[in-house]
């Protein structure tokens, strides 16, 4: 029974932020790498986990995780890139933001921000900016996801290409080690391409999850952003790309 619950406790540490470790998990329990790597390794057969070199990460493959427990995945990171982001953003600015759990983050983070002009496909961040009186709203058609409340489809992209928004601030499912920008459903990638080819400025949020999780559908690549951010520096490799690209990397 014991082991039973220090597994539930190792699954809430995983989804809360995105991976766990042998040795700081030993160190929480207070019982031996050993053990640890036997209740990683059940986890893992039961498919609640997946294990990587020295612990392991929450399983991922051609389906996303639940919008409530990505709400919850990494939050307080979540909340470091989105107060950086919004910082960079100004009063007097158009903005898109799309589906995500970071970018509701960045949205709750506008809320102070003046004569702001935000378009968006997710109806979450519609209704935390209709509580800023000097946000003018405007929801983008489409089709319900009843899932995450987002709009996506080719109604959604049609509305898109209608603007020139000074920002768009854009989430996404994964980064490999290419530098690709990934998600998992293929219309909301749609929108996401259109948001980039139809904004002068083009910023990524994404925390360090996002690292180690694989998604199937390709968005597009750090050099078409103009900044990313993040809470914790990248792999270097994808650093070194991202300096030859001209995209900035900001540390929240």
């Amino acid at each position: 029974m014991a082991e039973n619950f220090r597994q539930t406790d190792i699954l809430e540490i995983a989804q809360t932020e995105g991976r766990v470790s042998v040795d700081d998990l030993a160190e929480r329990f207070n019982i031996s790498v050993q053990t640890i790597r036997k209740d990683l390794s059940e986890l893992a057969d039961s498919g609640q986990l997946k294990r990587v070199h020295g612990g392991a990460i929450l399983p991922s493959g051609v389906t996303n995780i639940g919008y409530d427990e990505r709400r919850e995945l990494n939050r307080a990171a979540k909340t470091r890139i989105a107060k950086r982001c919004a910082a960079d953003i100004p009063d007097n600015a158009s903005i898109f933001l799309n589906i995500g759990t970071s970018t509701e983050a960045v949205a709750r983070e506008l809320l102070t921000h003046r004569n702001l002009m935000v378009v968006t496909n997710n109806m979450n961040i519609a209704q935390i900016l209709s509580a800023n009186p000097d946000c003018e709203v405007i929801v983008a058609g489409g089709t319900l996801r009843r899932s995450d409340g987002g709009l996506t489809g080719p109604l959604t992209v049609q509305m898109i290409q209608a603007f020139k928004f000074d920002y768009a601030v854009i989430g996404c499912s994964a980064l490999d080690q290419d530098g690709d920008i990934l998600d998992f459903d293929i219309q909301e990638v749609g929108v996401s391409q259109a948001i980039i080819d139809r904004s002068r400025e083009r910023f990524l949020v994404a925390d360090t999850t996002k690292f180690t999780r694989p998604a199937p559908v390709r968005i597009a690549s750090l050099k078409d952003l103009t900044r990313f951010y993040t809470d914790a520096q990248p792999a270097m490799g994808a650093l070194e790309k991202c300096m030859r690209w001209g995209t900035e990397v900001v540390v929240a």
